[in-house]
């Protein structure tokens, strides 16, 4: 996408990729890290970190043979200014922004498998 809003709205509809930003918010992880509590491979976990970086949302760096993601919290700014454009949201603040997430994952993994 070359909307930059519109990318970063795309990768925060998905719950998995919001799950992996809540994980980011403590620290740095390898890719594996980011991977093991999920049910679903590597490689699609690879596409979701691949959305989240396209998003500019987390940044990708290799140190030696691993593959390290880091949270780039400015990058909700731009959302935050266009949805306080509207006048009914305050502005995002990330601890607000964390417990969301949180929540978020906790009604995902208490959800009954349909």
């Amino acid at each position: 996408m070359s909307d930059p809003l519109s990318a970063a709205f795309a990768a925060l509809a998905d719950p998995t990729r919001r799950a992996i930003l809540t994980m980011l918010l403590e620290d740095d992880m390898a890719v594996t890290d980011v991977a093991e509590p999920f049910e679903v491979s590597l490689a699609a976990i690879s596409k979701h970190l691949g959305v989240l970086a396209d998003a500019g949302l987390i940044s990708r760096e290799k140190r030696g043979r691993v593959i390290w993601c880091k949270l780039e919290p400015d990058a909700l700014k731009q959302a935050s200014v266009w949805m306080q454009g509207f006048g009914q949201f305050e502005p995002v603040d990330l601890d607000d922004f964390e417990r969301f997430l949180d929540g978020e994952l906790r009604e995902e993994t208490s959800a009954p498998d349909l």
